[in-house]
């Protein structure tokens, strides 16, 4: 790749009960998608294990480590070097008595970049995680790596659009979200997958930039992972994808260059008028 090039790999699999076997599994589809040339490569959230904020379980926080001992971090940092590959790895953080649901984004040395704390906390029937995650006290958050600056959310946060024109206003040259997501189980008939990422797309036009999702597939429990990982361009465009079931991984290149021209052209970001936004940042846009 040239040092004007923005090579994005998505990472797609079931996972189970064995943290071994699963950072395993995922490691091999990170060097796969490493030797299709991929160097910024995004895996699903929380890939140590199933899902389990499934359901409200105290036992289920013992999954949890903090960053400087956490059992997954090191083995990532190492692949990270070994390969040259930028890896933004989703975990379950513990911070002295809290609990968060985080990203560490690692650069292509194997070097720890930094901690994005997820945001938005969903609460719903499959879906209980505020029982484990205190709502993240990073802020939205763009990383400079070797191989271009990324901004990072994690699954729920990739419905609101303030999150990408944050990390879009930092200098993102790309949105990427590590993701589980599927059916809901009181709801049987819904499948949200086509309106998930018609959302993400959404914010890759408007932010002028490509945008990544890398989901889980397979059956846990109640609920049933509808994969659907993809990369698209900053048009809308599906550059890559896995289908619902696909078991691998994908990827997809940019020039950073045409990027920056393109985004420039459109004037999104020229033509924002912050100073009419302060209901934006207001719990209630009445007041």
């Amino acid at each position: 790749m040239t040092a004007s090039s923005l090579s994005i790999g998505i990472v797609q699999c079931s996972l189970g009960d064995a943290r071994e076997i699963n950072v395993a599994r995922v490691e091999g589809l990170i060097r796969e998608a490493a030797g299709r040339g991929a160097e910024i490569i995004l895996t699903p959230e929380l890939f140590e294990g199933r899902y389990f904020p499934q359901t409200e379980d105290e036992r289920a926080f013992d999954l949890a480590a903090p960053l400087d001992s956490h059992p997954t971090l090191g083995r990532m940092q190492a692949l990270a070097d070994e390969l040259g590959v930028v890896l933004p790895i989703s975990l379950f953080e513990r911070a002295g008595q809290v609990y968060y649901n985080s990203v560490v984004t690692i650069d292509a040395d194997g070097k720890q970049l930094g901690v994005y704390r997820k945001s938005h906390i969903p609460d719903g029937p499959g879906y209980e995680e505020k029982f484990y995650f205190r709502p993240g006290d990073t802020g939205f958050r763009a990383w400079k790596t070797r191989h271009g600056i990324i901004g990072v959310g994690i699954c729920w946060d990739q419905w609101f659009p303030e999150a990408a024109r944050s990390m879009a206003l930092q200098g993102a040259e790309a949105l990427l979200y590590p993701t589980a997501i599927g059916s809901e189980p009181e709801a049987p008939d819904e499948d949200s997958q086509a309106a998930w990422r018609r959302v993400m797309v959404g914010h890759a036009v408007a932010n002028a930039m490509p945008v990544a999702a890398a989901n889980r597939i397979g059956e846990e429990a109640g609920l049933t992972f509808y994969g659907s990982s993809f990369v698209c361009d900053q048009r809308g465009n599906l550059c890559a994808e896995l289908g619902r079931d696909d078991e691998g991984v994908a990827a997809a290149s940019f020039d950073r260059d045409a990027l920056r021209r393109y985004r420039a052209n459109w004037g999104f970001f020229r033509d924002r008028r912050p100073e009419l936004y302060g209901k934006l940042t207001g719990a209630d846009p009445l007041d």
